[in-house]
């Protein structure tokens, strides 16, 4: 009789706090041009200056809780004993899969990024840009790996 497998916790790979920093940069300026808006809307409403402090403050308030859920809270790649689930990137092809279903994981440069191109069985492909993760790339890789090998039910020949 053997043991049971032991339960692994999910593995969170958060945003690349640069790729924050420049989504958080977008959102100061439309934060500026909403501002101005409502700025030249106040002048020539002839509406109460109460008006303009509300979208400052309506605005700041959501610009910070997005900019606290992006660098703490939001991840772009969860992985379990089942399978992974890829989130917040554009273009990645098949958002989650399980390991079972993963032909096989490739290094690849598309545009000249790093990815980490995930093939699965059904010609489907799942492409996560390295440079997108809060991880070292080689320490990305080396997880991945061991994720990918416990997930098809394989043990290291350790």
């Amino acid at each position: 009789m053997t043991a049971p497998a032991e339960q692994q916790s999910p593995t969170y790979y958060r945003m690349n706090p640069a790729l924050v920093a420049r989504l958080v940069g977008l959102g100061v300026v439309a934060l500026a041009l909403l501002v101005l808006l409502a700025t030249v809307l106040v002048a020539i409403a002839d509406l109460s200056t109460a008006v303009l402090l509300a979208v400052v403050l309506v605005g700041a308030v959501a610009l910070g809780g997005t900019a606290w859920w992006l660098r703490s809270r939001a991840y772009v790649l969860r992985c379990d004993e089942t399978g992974y689930r890829v989130r917040l990137i554009r273009g990645a092809g098949a958002h989650e899969a399980g390991w079972r279903d993963v032909q096989d994981a490739v290094a690849a440069s598309p545009r000249g990024l790093p990815c980490v191109v995930l093939r699965l069985r059904d010609g489907r492909t799942t492409t996560i840009p390295v440079g997108a993760l809060a991880v070292d790339r080689e320490a990305f890789v080396h997880e991945l790996r061991e994720h990918l090998q416990r997930g098809q039910g394989h043990r290291p020949l350790v």
